[in-house]
């Protein structure tokens, strides 16, 4: 089905094909249709953050801002799917046109900015979801015009309208199209940012009666001594999980592209070496008991299993998706399985 739409939606620009293909989705999915898109992976149960994952392949943030469509992405076959990034209060990202399609690379560069309706918006949201099967992660960021200083009150704000919601949250501090977001990556700040979000974390699990895993989502370009030094705060500070990583600002992969002087992130497979590089360094930095979740560049089952052999216990798709379709959640779900069955090969178990 896929295979049909996709020469259509490209006729569109990114921006447009995107809402184009989450409402087509949308509506498949309330006619019992989703189906058309291809069959559900059989299982694969992993463990992951003390849940359990219907399989280890998920969405990354971005695709669904605002959780408008947990149940019919849930359908597609994920394991688990990430919605936002959201802030505390709505704001309408950078100008359009923001998203840009690399079909040559099969990449895909954007500067959204963190366009969203607001926290209020995405809870009514997900609160509305059926959430039939599968885990749901919310992604949380800061508003554009929040001084870093005051950062923190933005994702204390996000992560107590969350928490009630979220199978885990992800503190996304990575993003290049937020005018200094990364600066909150160093190290200092990092300590400030997430040891004050591991506290609440803590007074709410107390309130709430069950505690909520947090997650820090990394950049690509950071040197190796900043990934040390991430790894070190991190370690020290007992976060549930990494995900590494975002996109990149670079353009080494894409340079003669006419599109590669667009401001913005880079992601899909030019990706998929330098994020595989800075998850296999974390890997051998942070203790073992904080699993890492691979995203950038999977376009292939080969690539999701070169993910889990750098360290990985779970991976995320999205760029993927937009050049090989729902099919390729199958395939990645398949290739692992292969993989955990074949550990004479010499290859790591998923766990």
């Amino acid at each position: 089905m896929y295979a049909t739409l996709r020469p259509l939606l490209f006729l569109r620009d990114a921006e447009s094909a995107h809402a184009a293909a989450l409402a087509w989705l949308e509506r498949a999915h309330r006619l019992g249709l989703t189906g058309l898109a291809g069959r559900r992976p059989a299982p694969l149960p992993t463990k992951m953050l003390g849940l359990t994952l219907d399989n280890p392949v998920g969405l990354a943030a971005g695709l669904d801002k605002n959780g408008e469509h947990v149940d019919a992405l849930l359908a597609l076959g994920f394991g688990f799917v990430e919605i936002g990034t959201v802030t505390p209060r709505p704001q309408p990202g950078n100008p359009r046109p923001r998203l840009f399609r690399l079909p040559e690379h099969k990449a895909v560069i954007n500067r959204m900015g963190f366009n969203n309706d607001g926290v209020d918006a995405l809870v009514h949201n997900v609160e509305r979801a059926k959430r039939a099967r599968g885990v749901l992660g919310i992604n949380i960021g800061k508003n554009k015009d929040t001084p870093n200083e005051r950062a923190l009150d933005d994702y204390l704000l996000c992560l107590e309208r969350v928490y009630p919601l979220a199978d885990y949250v992800t503190v996304n501090i990575s993003s290049p199209n937020t005018a200094g977001l990364r600066e909150l990556q160093e190290e200092q700040a990092l300590r400030r940012l997430v040891g004050g979000l591991r506290e609440r974390q803590e007074q709410l699990g107390a309130r709430h009666g069950r505690r909520v895993p947090m997650l820090v989502k990394i950049a690509p370009d950071l040197s190796d001594d900043d990934i040390a030094a991430t790894a070190r705060v991190l370690g020290e500070l007992q976060v549930d999980g990494v995900i590494a990583t975002n996109t990149t600002t670079s353009r080494d992969e894409v340079q003669g592209h006419p599109l590669a002087g667009e401001a913005g992130g880079l992601s899909g497979a030019p990706l998929l070496s330098k994020s595989t590089a800075v998850l296999r360094m974390l890997r051998t930095r942070l203790p073992e008991a904080i699993p890492l979740i691979g995203v950038g560049g999977i376009d292939s089952g080969a690539d999701a299993v070169q993910k889990t052999a750098a360290g990985a216990t779970a991976v995320q798709l999205y760029s993927g998706l937009v050049y090989r379709g729902p099919a390729l959640v199958g395939e990645c779900v398949e290739a692992i399985r292969r993989r955990k069955e074949a550990p004479s090969r010499g290859n790591l178990p998923i766990t």
